[in-house]
């Protein structure tokens, strides 16, 4: 029952929300439009009364299958991700079309001529209007979706799954269906709207078109971000607690092929045995593998086999790989199989070519899954960058290690398993690699620039999405980032919206570095001192801004120009 109260109310939530504006046209006009004649019949069919539930039924059934289903259904199929997207936009255009056209609408209608009249097609009940809506209405995807599009990526749908699901799509429909009674209400009422039957299908048509073309160039995202989102606090409330976190179990869903994982002790210095390594699933595309081919952990037996979660721009990452790459390098012909599963932080992590080139810089030549849905991740019940889960020649886990550090340990135990796996195999000397993980609680925390997950603004403006201005403070607080001039915040970053603006950064640790994305040059001052440049540009990384010998305290000022986003700043 917690499951369903969370579900149907993050659903409702969702459904006043900006979310819902470039499909609300075609629901208020859908949701009442009047029937065209048949070929040959002087009688105009009215729309049924019942065509506004069946619109808003056919969206629920198939935006439900959608988030639920459509990545394991793909999956098996081999097909890309986004063609559900493709063929929802297809049938937007053709059913437009054959709005505007009623010609066009007969030859779509060819194929059902065998249904009752007052069924065919578009005109009888709406519900493949519907059903169109549905494949392409991607909400704001708050915690209770992800939630949903996680147990849909791993194909782990269970009962209480479903139930999230259904109350969760029922919750966005209540409003939207509103909007449909308004909208056929409206028209029955109004004389002029009953009169110009054809007008109604032309406007119709249009707004299908639109929503269609927009769909194409991604407008409804653009949309959303211009409009402030008032639900967020709404959207907070309900799923930031400790019983919606149980309910909704965002780390992770637990299953028979991952439930012993919780037999590993983070950051042991002794293998422990915590049952058969999950599998490596929903991979979009592999680097450093034969013509790009795929790997599956049951052919590695055999083989002992580390599995490191990173992301290229994750400054914990970049001070973990070089380990890594050196383990690749000693033990590599010794029967060490390193794995890297590369599930990214932030969108522009997700392309391909900006991983490759992250890989090249960081000297990685040993397989890398680019886990964009998160499904292995999710499989791993994983939440940090970087985490190390060390694989055993029978397929078993018998080491986990989140975050950085225990090196040491680390490799002591890859030398164990490769000894246990060949008792002759000639392993070389350790690995010497310097550990440079700060000290716990002597830097400043890792500081993010997104509304999602902003921690850390020391201003005295509230820091939400959109459009505002900024001023610094007269007092901020120490380990804290203010901002200057307007910026347009957005889920994942900060962007001036005027020709420039601030950032000023209070701070503690030896090194400092601020992820960036765009192109410009940014000017840098440290402690007051004269400014120097960053030139950002190519693929969008992480840039050192200060490198000292020791940790101190200090302020940064950095000038962002138009075209260059911040993501987050890191320390070490």
């Amino acid at each position: 029952m917690e499951l369903i109260i969370i579900g149907l109310l993050g659903g409702l939530i969702t459904g006043i929300s900006p979310c819902i504006l470039p499909v609300l046209p075609v629901i208020f006009l859908t949701g009442g439009a009047q029937s065209a004649r048949f070929e040959g019949d002087p009688t105009t069919i009215p729309a049924r009364r019942s065509r506004p539930y069946l619109v808003i039924a056919g969206l629920v059934t198939s935006f439900t299958l959608v988030t639920l289903a459509g990545s394991l259904i793909l999956g098996a199929l081999n097909l890309p991700q986004d063609v559900i997207r493709w063929v929802g936009i297809a049938v937007l255009v053709l059913i437009g079309v054959g709005l505007l056209v009623p010609r066009f609408e007969q030859v779509l209608e060819k194929p059902f001529q065998w249904l009752p009249r007052r069924e065919v097609a578009n005109r009888g009940s709406g519900f493949a209007v519907g059903l169109a809506l549905g494949a392409v209405f991607v909400p704001c995807a708050g915690p209770v979706l992800a939630a949903i599009i996680v147990a849909g990526a791993t194909g782990q749908i269970g009962v209480d799954t479903v139930a999230l699901t259904a109350s969760f799509a029922i919750g966005v429909a209540l409003p939207l269906l509103v909007f449909a009674l308004a909208g056929r209400g409206l028209i029955e009422r109004i004389k002029a709207f009953r009169t110009r039957e054809r007008g109604l299908r032309i406007a119709a048509g249009v707004a299908m078109l639109a929503l269609a073309v927009g769909l194409v160039f991604n407008v409804p995202q653009l949309l959303q971000r211009l409009v402030p989102d008032y639900t967020a606090d709404l959207q907070r409330d309900l799923t930031e607690n400790e019983d919606a976190a149980r309910a909704l179990n965002l780390g992770g869903i637990v299953t028979d092929e991952n439930r012993e994982l919780d037999n590993c002790t983070n950051g042991a210095t002794e293998l422990e045995s915590c049952g058969t390594a999950p599998g490596i699933r929903g991979i979009e595309s592999w680097l450093n593998t034969p013509d790009g081919g795929g790997i599956d952990l049951a052919d590695l037996r055999g083989q002992v086999v580390l599995i490191d979660f990173w992301a290229y721009s994750c400054i914990n990452c970049q001070r973990s790989i070089p380990h890594v790459v050196a383990w690749d390098d000693a033990y590599r012909d010794a029967g060490l199989q390193v794995i890297g599963i590369h599930s990214p932080e932030y969108a522009f992590e997700k392309d391909a070519g900006n991983v490759a080139a992250g890989a090249a810089d960081f000297g990685i030549e040993y397989p890398v899954a680019l886990d964009n849905a998160l499904s292995t991740w999710t499989n791993y019940r994983n939440r940090y960058w970087p985490a190390h889960y060390l694989i055993d020649a029978e397929g078993t886990v018998r080491h986990i290690s989140f975050g950085e550090g225990n090196y040491t340990a680390t490799e002591a135990m890859i030398r164990e398993l490769l000894k246990d796996a060949d008792a002759d195999a000639a392993l070389p000397a350790p690995t010497d690699v310097a550990d440079l993980t700060p000290e716990a609680g002597s830097t400043t925390p890792e500081t993010f620039l997104g509304s999602a997950k902003d921690v850390n603004y020391g201003g005295d403006e509230r820091y939400r999405a959109g459009t505002r201005p900024f001023a610094y403070p007269g007092d901020q607080p120490a380990d804290s980032f203010a901002l200057s001039g307007e910026w347009d915040v957005q889920t994942q970053f900060a962007t001036p919206a005027g020709d420039e603006g601030g950032i000023r950064l209070r701070f503690t640790a030896e090194e400092v570095r601020v992820v960036l994305a765009g192109e410009g040059r940014v000017q840098v001052r440290v402690d007051g001192e004269a400014a120097y440049a960053i030139e950002v540009g190519g693929t969008p990384r992480s840039y050192a801004l200060i490198e000292a010998a020791r940790a101190r305290d200090g302020v940064i000022e950095i000038t962002v120009p138009a075209g260059v986003q911040a993501y987050s700043f890191t320390f070490g």
